[in-house]
């Protein structure tokens, strides 16, 4: 070789500055010609993710204090619009909907589900309007969830049973180890027809499994934010390993339930479970000739299901009872409402509920304080659009800061006070329709299943109040409860155990 021989990637190296410019120049211009939502600086390579924290709610309302309720960030190579503010999560969920309903499909959501679209990942389209048509009519609605009125009523009667023998040692109990077990066996029951205790389909060993799921769902995923490279990350640190175990045992749990429902020998209930629902919806789609609904259309719904509803109910009652311990009169207040209705009954039924207005005030007051989910799940801009007049470029990810808007002195008087009155002559619901309480989302993307988690938990906060009065442990005070969060799988929890004694009345 000359030389003067010149290897082939010379050329190309000198290039790269000068196409990396050009890239440069090119998004710049694009700036210059929209009207963007401000930004924090950030750094090359990872953007702002230096800037959030253990909890990213709280980092990003403090950053938006700074830069306003439509913020612009990076997350590695994705833009992230964060909303915080009802106005413009109006414009969102409901001016802009139908722009943003998508959900982005990224390389592991495909791995998690196993090559079925499921409700959570699905992009907006055909199949995710069908799959939301059979959750709205067919598992959630009014009727449906009033079908399973017997399930709840067992299990918080067996939840009331199990404080009772411990009210008898005037010890103190883990108010959340005692919600975990009855919540999610409404939610077996409901799903599946049985708790399955004992056997194959063990729900203690669904959870654990689960619980991991919902634990990959919430951590980091570099192949999300860094496109083309991200995945080696990925697979050197194992994930896509943990992510394939994990899922196929829940794959083998969901398609056991299954076969229990399509033996011929059980037991027929007298009122179908969601996994005779689907199996019916099946069958009647096959007939029909309409569009294709499978077993793994069955599985991906189930998924979500449990994904969604496993443990909010446990955690939202624990929110309620520990602001209520901190609050002696509010307390008081609605103890003597749920035991005036109610008298010498022995317990709280579900058809009593309606008619504790201040209870529901009190639901409405932790769910704004204490929203299972602080953040809703990220939304996938579709087409270009304004918001609060910036810019929205198609492809970005929407975040909509529910917690944050939820405490916004805008809106809320004291907004860190725990004042359930504040809703006493006030319209104001978590349906969806009120955007400064956003508990359960909005729009085409809203929770199908709050019905069904709010009943839950008003049945069992209910129970709780009229049982028993609640002690605090020996030489605590009501400032002493620590109401610090923590970041569990997909919620927003109680960072340090509640632990209360309970006194039985009835």
């Amino acid at each position: 070789m000359s030389v003067f021989a010149v290897p082939i990637w010379l050329p190309l190296l000198l290039l790269l500055p000068c196409i990396l410019l050009l890239m440069k120049n090119k998004i710049h211009g694009r700036r210059q010609n929209k009207n963007l939502p401000p930004s924090p600086p950030y750094l090359p390579i990872i953007g702002n993710l230096h800037q959030i924290g253990n909890l990213p709610h709280q980092s990003l309302s403090r950053l938006a204090q700074r830069y306003g309720p439509v913020m612009l960030l990076k997350f590695g190579a994705k833009p992230i619009v964060v909303i915080s503010s009802a106005k413009a999560a109006k414009e969102v969920l409901k001016v802009h909907d139908l722009d943003c309903c998508s959900r982005p499909l990224s390389a592991s959501a495909g791995k998690l589900t196993y090559n079925y679209q499921d409700i959570v990942f699905a992009p907006y389209g055909e199949y995710w309007r069908e799959i939301r048509k059979v959750c709205v009519l067919e598992l959630f609605s009014a009727a449906r969830v009033q079908s399973y009125r017997s399930i709840r009523e067992e299990e918080v009667a067996l939840l009331v049973n199990s404080i009772s023998q411990s009210s008898s040692s005037a010890t103190p109990v883990n108010l959340l180890e005692k919600m975990l077990p009855p919540t999610a066996s409404i939610l077996c029951r409901i799903a599946l027809g049985k708790s399955f205790r004992g056997s194959d389909l063990d729900n203690e060993k669904f959870q654990e499994v689960l619980h991991e799921a919902e634990a990959m769902l919430a951590s980091f995923s570099a192949s999300e934010f860094f496109p083309y490279v991200g995945w080696i990350v990925d697979r050197f640190s194992g994930r896509f390993q943990r992510l394939d175990k994990i899922f196929h045992e829940l794959d083998n749990f969901l398609q056991l339930a299954i076969d229990f429902h399509l033996n011929p020998d059980k037991t027929k209930e007298e009122h179908e479970d969601l996994v005779d629902v689907l199996l019916r919806i099946e069958r009647e789609q096959a007939k029909s000739g309409g569009a294709p609904f499978t077993r793994d259309n069955i599985k991906a719904i189930l998924f979500d299901i449990f994904l969604g509803g496993s443990n909010t109910a446990a955690v939202t009652t624990v929110w309620a009872m520990a602001e209520l311990a901190r609050n002696p009169r509010v307390m008081k207040k609605a103890q003597d409402e749920v035991r005036n209705l109610v008298g010498n009954k022995g317990k709280v039924a579900e058809s009593d509920t309606p008619h504790l207005p201040y209870l529901k005030m009190v639901m409405k007051e932790t769910l704004r304080l204490h929203p299972p989910a602080a953040m809703l799940l990220p939304r996938e801009t579709m087409a270009p659009f304004k918001i609060s007049g910036y810019d929205i470029c198609p492809k970005s990810l929407l975040q909509v800061n529910n917690w944050a808007i939820a405490r916004d002195p805008e809106y809320w008087k004291n907004p860190e006070e725990f004042n359930p009155e504040r809703f006493d002559d006030s319209s104001i619901d978590y349906k969806g329709q009120n955007f400064e309480l956003l508990p359960f989302g909005s729009g085409r993307r809203g929770c199908p299943g709050m019905h069904m988690g709010t009943t839950t938990v008003e049945l069992a906060l209910a129970n709780l109040l009229y049982c028993f009065n609640w002690k605090l442990p020996s030489g605590m005070k009501e400032e002493d409860i620590n109401m610090e969060e923590s970041t569990g799988p997909g919620l927003t929890q109680k960072r340090t155990p509640l632990k209360l004694v309970p006194v039985k009345l009835f």
